[in-house]
């Protein structure tokens, strides 16, 4: 029952944990033993962290090529020359190109938007972009979220007179595209102090700067921090610095003021306050849904829309994500059921799945799903007009970009980072790929890589869970990368009764836990094998973060427990 290894976080110096709680109004020392493990020290660097300023944003015209690039967008004002704003179809390229849209509708320029279509045009800057750019008159095209390696697309608008501006956030090649600007903080020559922007905040700067050049009311590009804050959560981008504070300001504008296309993509009964997960599990999907099942540019128009429009383009989307949903479920299922009926997978290190009927869109997500289940490295294929091609998903702390470079001989292309890839391959070669594959992980892979681990923040007494307690933590959202929701473990807690197994399948633990006199509930989602240990009253170990539950109006504090053992006493 027990699959995860627990991993307790070293204890900062207690010096340093005391004095920022002294400064900090005698905070609970947990928190301020996280804040202190999470570089924040002083106090002035607590007061950051927990009100985020917009007075704090960088200069733009600090990123390498910003002066270039406005100096060029605005001498497109007044005149009949026509711009044309690219993006990918997922959700921080189509975020990009809405949010640059916005802003254009302030200034006098003849401009749209292009979309490349998943299947036939694939990811990035595609050639029939840009021949659609020079077919319709276009001599400034604004690639956002990608093109720092389009380099022959780029060459190839240069020699049509067409120019270019890159907005990207990816690692550049050793050479940069021959384009008029290229922002990316990432590139080697780039003074620019935050690395970690997402597409999308790469478009606010840019958005910035002209407003600034243009002595425009700084308003204008702030109520562009929605979608930034959508781009921020679901592109997975660390949660400090600038990313922080677009993040926190994008989350109340969404709160107090949405724009009517992101009104439609919450359900009408929501009613919470809203957070970065209800971003990345409510919002992301129904925009990438767009891409994913009929075609990127319907995200956009949705965020763009009027309230008129937005009803209508939101049930589009919704059905495009009903579409999604029932594919991933289906094609997830089967993958499941292949993978239990091959004898040759039990003992092995990676999974590699194919069927030619499964729907490319949702490869990516059901090997992730794969991975979730089964915690090793898998590659999800299926074949799309005559090329076989798929996702990759890797584990914590695995590298599967290096395991995939040790089967290049059997692949036709793949491209993407340590977690996450895809590729291509000829039909034939697969069955040799799969032995490859697992060849290379079994060679590279840990053993501990392959299980699953859960890391650990602070211990609690849980009678220092209190609503002050609770305030104080949620003060340190948005939560996300860099600054994850603090996850505790309390010890040797005990059962209090009135616990059991809920949900329509009974895989639910609904706790109700005891440490000398103080009790809280709590719910342990997919502990219900434990259920009968629990309740003979011998003392667990419990690893879980803290939430609010609301039922008919009444807030309570409950514990979500993500994984429990018996404490060593009663071993």
């Amino acid at each position: 029952m027990e699959n995860h290894r627990w991993i307790i976080q070293e204890k900062p110096e207690s010096f340093k944990v005391q004095m920022l709680a002294q400064k900090l109004n005698s905070m609970p020392l947990p928190l301020a033993e996280i804040l202190v493990r999470r570089n924040i020290e002083t106090f002035d660097a607590a007061k950051n962290f927990f009100r985020p300023s917009l007075e704090k944003l960088h200069s733009p015209f600090l990123m390498k090529g910003m002066e270039e690039a406005v100096n060029r967008i605005l001498r497109l004002e007044g005149t009949k020359e026509k711009v044309l704003i690219y993006g990918d179809y997922d959700v921080d390229g189509t975020t990009s190109v809405a949010l640059v849209c916005s802003f254009f509708r302030h200034l006098d320029i003849q401009f749209d938007y292009y979309i490349p279509d998943r299947y036939s045009e694939g990811y990035g800057v595609s050639q029939k972009g840009v021949e659609y750019a020079f077919d319709n008159g276009y001599s400034l095209i604004i690639a956002l979220d990608c093109g720092i390696k389009a380099h022959e697309k780029v060459d190839w608008a240069n020699s049509k007179n067409i120019d270019f501006i890159i907005c990207d956030h990816h690692t550049p090649a050793e050479t940069l595209p021959n384009a008029l600007a290229v922002l990316d903080p990432k590139r080697q020559d780039c003074l620019y102090p935050f690395k970690e922007l997402s597409g999308c905040g790469i478009g606010f700067k840019l958005c910035q700067a002209i407003a600034k050049k243009k002595e425009l009311p700084p308003a204008l590009v702030y109520e562009l921090l929605d979608l930034t804050a959508i781009s921020i959560a679901c592109d997975i981008v660390p949660m400090v610095g600038e990313n922080r504070i677009l993040a926190f300001h994008g989350l109340q504008l969404i709160q107090e003021s949405p724009r009517s296309g992101i009104k439609t993509l919450f359900p009408d009964d929501f009613n919470n306050e809203i957070t970065i997960s209800d971003l990345v599990f409510i919002v992301g999907p129904r925009i990438n849904a767009a891409g994913r099942i009929k075609h990127g540019k319907h995200a956009v128009a949705l965020l763009l829309a009027s309230e008129e429009e937005a009803d209508d383009l939101g049930v589009g989307l919704e059905e495009h994500n009903t579409n999604r949903k029932a594919l991933d479920k289906e094609i997830t299922a089967e993958a499941l059921s292949m993978i239990a009926d091959d004898e040759s997978l039990k003992e092995a290190k990676s999974t590699v799945v194919f069927s030619e009927h499964w729907h490319k869109g949702v490869v990516g997500i059901v090997a992730s799903r794969l991975t979730e289940t089964y915690y090793r490295p898998t590659v999800v294929l299926t074949e799309h007009d005559g090329q076989v091609g798929g996702s990759v998903r890797s584990v914590k702390g695995f590298d599967v970009y290096q395991a995939l470079l040790k089967c290049q001989d059997h692949l036709i292309q793949f491209g993407g980072h340590k977690y996450a890839a895809g590729l291509t391959i000829e039909k034939s070669k697969i069955n040799a790929f799969r032995n490859k594959f697992e060849e290379a992980v079994r060679e590279l892979i840990l053993p501990e890589q392959l299980i699953p681990c859960i890391e650990i923040d602070a211990e609690m007494k849980l009678g220092e869970i209190t609503p002050k307690f609770y305030r104080l933590l949620q003060q340190m959202a948005p939560f996300g990368p860099g600054n994850k929701k603090p996850v505790f473990i309390s010890k040797a807690v005990m059962n209090a009764g009135y616990s059991k197994l809920v949900g329509t399948d009974k895989k639910h633990l609904k706790l109700m836990v005891q440490q000398g006199d103080h009790k809280l509930e709590g719910i342990g989602f997919n502990q219900a094998d434990w259920f009968d240990q629990w309740c003979e009253g011998l003392p667990f170990d419990l690893v879980y973060t803290i939430e609010e539950n609301t039922w008919r109006g009444v807030f309570k504090l409950q514990l979500n427990v993500k994984a429990m053992r018996l404490s060593k006493d009663a071993q």
